[in-house]
Parts: structure tokens; sequence; C-alpha cells
């Protein structure tokens, strides 16, 4: 195991699985991908573009979260790196593990009741059930 992906949007599940993540690639000397998804896809489902300053608002607040999880895992002697990507988070994140050549992808539980991932599904299900590598999902 040397590449490691976590998905990041700086909330408390997603810090639980930074937290996870850094343990783990510092156990097993592991290089650390933080990867934060814009999510803008229910403006273009709708058809509606999004308003420029909600992109930027969006972007800057994801190039943040990322920085600090960046220095987080630094801190701790971790080899990481962070990158922004716009788009569906769940095949975003599948797509970067894939070009990158990932072994292990680390996400947090969004904690949906049973009636809500019915009709929303969620990332981290959709992650579990179409990687290709082994998936651990942090609650």
């Amino acid at each position: 195991m040397k590449r490691i992906l976590v998905g990041y949007d700086g909330s408390e599940n997603a810090e639980r699985a930074l937290d996870f993540a850094i343990e783990l690639a510092s156990k097993f000397s592991a290089r650390l991908f933080v990867v934060e998804v814009i999510d803008l896809t229910l403006f273009y489902n709708t058809g509606i573009l999004p308003p420029l300053e909600a992109t930027k608002s969006l972007e800057e607040r994801a190039k943040k979260d990322v920085k600090r999880a960046i220095e987080k895992a630094k801190s701790k002697g971790v080899n990481a790196e962070g990158i922004t990507v716009e788009g569906d988070p769940a095949n975003s994140i599948l797509q970067f593990a894939t070009d990158n050549q990932i072994d292990v992808i680390v996400i947090g539980s969004r904690g949906l009741s049973k009636v809500q991932r019915i009709f929303l599904g969620s990332v981290s299900n959709k992650i579990v059930q179409e990687s290709k590598v082994p998936v651990v999902v942090v609650k």
C-alpha cells in the first residue's frame, strides 16, 4: 500500500476519515492524496449555470480545506499532496483513483438514514460499489 486517497470536504466525518488516512499512510510509509470535489452538479443538472461568485467561493473554501488537511498530514510526518476538482464527488474520486494508481480509498460516511439512502444514495455507497480498489468508510 503506497498510494492512499482520502476524500475530504472539511466536515466532521471527513475529518475522521483524514485522521484514519494519515494513520494508515504513516504506518505504511505511503503517499497521501487529499481530494476535495467541488460539487456543482445540482446546477448543471437543472440547466442553470452557477453564479461566478458562488463558484469562486466554493473553490476558495475547498482550497483552504485541502491546505489545512495537507498541513495536518505533514505535521504527522506523512508525505501528502492535495487537489481540488470540480464534478460529481463519487465519479471524480473514482477517476482520480484510477488515473493515479491509488491502492486504497478512505472516505467518511455521510450518516444518511435508510430512507435517505434509498432516495438520495450516497457518495460513499457509490464509491464502495464501483471502486476497483479497496475502500475504507470511516464513521
